[in-house]
């Protein structure tokens, strides 16, 4: 990248900024006259009244010239309004444009920095630099050389005009530029000096604030809270004595500027009054000369702002680019060629030759690791902690450039090879994995994605929308590459495009003992009949198998179904009062308490108070229940009303009721009492609050609320019908067509057996996990817990079918068994191909062709496992300690 911000600008936008100045200078013909006029206005148009002549017009009387100068005036002053809003336009989309091309290089960069380098720089940091740091440098850019041009070359104009008129007028009206001119930038200096403290201090700040995000568990955990707080008041501390300084100096520029500018008036004043009064100076001349300096302030003060903002970009574009440019960056060539011809990686020699990678304070990692075996097979890498396993893996995996040494598969060398060829053949699978913010479906497929492959069919308007993006993004600097088409390659998984993926995923999934989790994903998941009508058909077709079921009295009281003339106790208060599912965030019980439709329905049916002391009771019952409990006892689950965190505001809620009563609760706290009501089921929490008397005035308020359902909420909720899918309600809900009873023995086990009978014999398991592939895992798979990640990861890699898959401890968060079976069952889908796998249990290497057992850095011993386990190797004591 440029190292001056002035040379990526012109690099990049050379033309754009040739435009500006062109429009900039086309312009100040018109201000000239703009300025002029007013003199011409005065001394001819007021003073003679015999009128003027105006060419292409001829003779006019003093009336209709006066009339016709002003008219003039005020069509060069829509022209100069004109050239400012066309220029300032033009100049926002180049810096606009600019600022989408930074960040896109800066975003590049990323993915192509060594991998150790994300050990010394950290995610906050770069967030920081790429969001915040350069926003301001997209409005720099867009007027690096159009506001110097434009101001500078209307402070130029009006000067040349207030000399035209009188020259000792002009002199004075730039006396004292000069003085600003040598004593701003001394100040200036200063200014930026502390802007390159308070830029390196807030990337402490906003690295002390991704640390705290990621370790906040463990702080907790030692009780730091507190002195974490005091580091960090620290820090502010430092930015804020950063800025007091910058205040002072910055705002002692501006009263300098402000001072010297008052003083032109005085001179005008003086010297042109005396130059009119001796008859030297037409009044109509100072008129127009002091109005002229008034707008010869406002260009001078954006030239002084504008090398005030030029200083700190300059600052800022610099600290960035020295840290997006760090030793090591691998070459873009590596990420953007095109595949080429294949790696071959059958019946060749995997060799390794004096690998050796060190940590940045030169400890060494890998120290000379040698050795080779013949591909395919499948290949377990042991050692200790602190081995070098991890490097050794990345390194395989073309992930990691060997500070010496190099890997040969046959006759190329894999660091030489883009990434195009190893990324498609070669997978690596870490621990912990990471998993993209998105579906389930999303980072399953996310190994096939890989290069647009089918362009994206529109029509219309959104054809017409699309090529407009594409083009921006190309003026923008972005790789002509569409995000919107078909990036999926369906022959990597070996179907044609228009064959369904759910096999080949559904068999992925059940590999690595994540097709039942995905199901599960899915029952709770919810289907948009308009857009898959034959999935919601299907589900109608599960309701009526279950009910037949259901018909059997031993599995009748497992469920409670929906009836309109009926209270639901396995449900919620609010579920029972809408007799339907919330679709969208409206009527969701969250916000129920506060939406002014609910609370007339109550108010109508004399339920608000009853209502609001049922919250307080139950609130009651609760801060009594849980004074005592650690936040992560078992009750806060079952009681799902309060959580840890908020029940001190409960606890100070209920004393302003023994004091006031509930009658003078403002309407904040009566919603927050509504609330908790709005969650209570009866048949769960047992404690009596809901009797038949109220039950049946829920549903009088039930009936009262579907017949009165105003217009703009028609759209919001979807009513329960026994022959209706319902788009708002979960599939399994769909199917049961009411809520599992609670206190029945394992009622949610047998009916989640059931379930999945019904939906055996009708063939629809792998339409629920469709509806399960779906589901949002969160930013970073937040939603998913660590094992889950991990299975999502390598069932990634198991889509994708690479001839070589690395894995790295790609197993421990899951349970010992199900590591086992897992193992197992990648070794299976890996027979013929080459699987080389850095183990955490040393054991686990006799199912293995190969094994490589290291020890500080090195290779120690390898072979066939049974040819290396016996007394006095390093491979029988790994096994024998463990």
């Amino acid at each position: 990248m440029d190292q001056t911000i002035f040379g990526y600008i012109l690099r990049h936008s050379k033309m754009a900024q040739l435009a500006i100045l062109a429009l900039t200078i086309a312009s100040f013909p018109f201000l000239y006259f703009s300025l002029d006029l007013p003199k011409i206005i005065i001394n001819d148009a007021m003073s003679n009244s015999e009128g003027g002549t105006l060419p292409l017009i001829g003779q006019l009387d003093q009336v209709s010239y006066l009339f016709a100068l002003c008219g003039i005036f005020l069509v060069l002053v829509l022209i100069n309004g004109g050239f400012k809003y066309v220029i300032n336009v033009y100049k926002g989309v180049v810096g606009e444009r600019m600022l989408r091309r930074l960040r896109y290089e800066l975003y590049s960069r990323i993915m192509r920095f060594p991998l150790p380098h994300f050990r010394r720089v950290s995610q906050g940091e770069l967030v920081q630099m790429i969001t915040a740091e350069v926003e301001p440098l997209g409005g720099f850019i867009a007027q690096a050389y159009a506001l110097p041009a434009f101001q500078g070359g209307t402070l130029l104009t009006i000067l040349f005009f207030m000399f035209a008129q009188d020259w000792v007028l002009g002199l004075a009206a730039i006396v004292l530029y000069p003085l600003q001119i040598w004593i701003i930038p001394k100040l200036q200096r200063q200014v930026n000096l502390l802007g390159k403290a308070r830029v390196r201090q807030v990337r402490k700040l906003a690295e002390r604030i991704g640390e705290t995000t990621q370790g906040v568990r463990d702080i907790r955990a030692n009780d730091a809270t507190q002195y974490e707080r005091a580091r960090f008041g620290k820090e502010l501390g430092v930015v804020f004595d950063i800025r007091f300084a910058i205040y002072k100096k910055k705002f002692f520029i501006k009263f300098l500027n402000n001072f010297l500018a008052q003083l032109a008036p005085f001179f005008f004043y003086s010297i042109g009054g005396y130059l009119v009064i001796m008859g030297d100076l037409t009044l109509g001349a100072l008129v127009a000369v002091i109005g002229a300096h008034e707008k010869l302030y406002a260009p001078w003060k954006e030239l002084l702002s504008y090398y005030q903002l030029m200083s700190d970009a300059r600052i800022k574009y610099e600290q960035v680019i020295i840290q997006f440019d760090p030793n090591g960056v691998r070459d873009e060539a590596l990420q953007t060629a095109d595949p080429g011809n294949p790696l071959v990686v059958n019946a060749v020699e995997l060799k390794a030759i004096n690998l050796s990678t060190s940590t940045d304070d030169g400890v060494p990692t890998l120290d000379g690791a040698s050795f080779g075996f013949d591909l395919p097979k499948r290949v377990a890498i042991v050692g200790p902690t602190g081995a070098g396993k991890e490097d050794l893996s990345l390194i395989l995996a073309n992930l990691l450039v060997p500070d010496a040494g190099r890997v040969l598969i046959g006759e190329q060398e894999i660091g030489k090879l883009s990434e195009s060829v190893t990324g498609r053949q070669i997978t690596y699978v870490g621990y912990p994995a990471q998993i993209f913010s998105g579906t389930i479906a999303d980072n399953l497929l996310f190994g096939l994605k890989n290069r647009p492959l089918r362009d994206v069919t529109l029509e219309g308007d959104a054809a017409e929308a699309h090529e407009r993006e594409l083009l921006e993004a190309k003026r923008a600097g972005h790789a002509e590459l569409d995000a919107d088409a078909d990036w999926i390659d369906f022959k990597t998984v070996g179907i044609e495009p228009e064959d369904s993926l759910l096999p080949a995923a559904e068999a992925a999934l059940a590999r690595v003992q994540l097709d039942r989790d995905v199901y599960q994903m899915g029952l709770r998941g919810t289907v948009d009949p308009d857009e898959r009508p034959d999935v919601a058909e299907a589900i109608l077709k599960a309701r009526y198998a279950m009910g037949e079921r259901l018909e059997d009295p031993k599995l009748g009281r497992l469920v409670e179904v929906f009836d309109p003339e009926r209270y639901n106790t396995n449900a919620t208060l609010a579920e029972n009062l809408l007799f339907g599912a919330p679709v969208g965030d409206e009527l969701q019980i969250e916000q129920l308490a506060a939406q002014d439709y609910v609370q007339e329905v109550l108010k109508q049916n004399g339920l608000t108070d009853t209502l609001v002391d049922v919250g307080f009771r139950l609130a009651q019952t609760m801060v009594e229940l849980f004074q005592d409990l650690p936040p992560d006892h078992d009750y806060f689950r079952q009681f799902s009303f309060i959580s840890a965190e908020d029940l001190p505001d409960y606890r100070t809620l209920i004393s302003r009721v023994d004091s006031g009563g509930l009658g003078k609760l403002n309407d904040t706290d009566r919603q927050r009492l509504l609330a908790l009501t709005f969650k209570l089921i009866p048949a769960r929490h047992r404690l009596d609050l809901v009797d038949e008397e109220l039950q049946a005035r829920i549903l009088e308020a039930r009936r009262h609320f579907r017949e009165h359902l105003p217009e703009e909420l028609s759209e919001a909720v979807v009513f329960f019908d026994p022959d209706s899918y319902n788009r708002g309600a979960s599939i399994q809900d769909n199917i049961l067509f009411g809520k599992v009873a609670y206190g029945q023995a394992q009622a949610s086990d047998r009916i989640g057996d059931l379930i999945g009978q019904v939906l055996n014999d009708l063939e629809l398991r792998g339409q629920v996990i469709e509806v399960g592939l779906q589901a949002e895992v969160g930013v970073g798979g937040s939603r998913l817990s660590l094992a889950l990640r991990q299975k999502l990861a390598l069932a990634r890699a198991l889509l994708k079918r690479p001839d070589v898959l690395i894995l790295h401890d790609a197993v421990s968060p899951l349970d010992p068994s199900e590591q086992v079976v897992v193992l197992d069952a990648l070794l299976e889908a890996f027979e013929g191909r080459t699987l080389i796998w850095s183990l955490n249990r040393s054991d686990l290497a006799a199912r293995f062709d190969h094994v490589l057992v290291m020890h500080q850095g090195r290779i120690v011993e390898q072979g066939a496992y049974d040819e290396l386990n016996h007394d006095g190797t390093a491979l029988h004591a790994m096994v024998a300690a463990e």
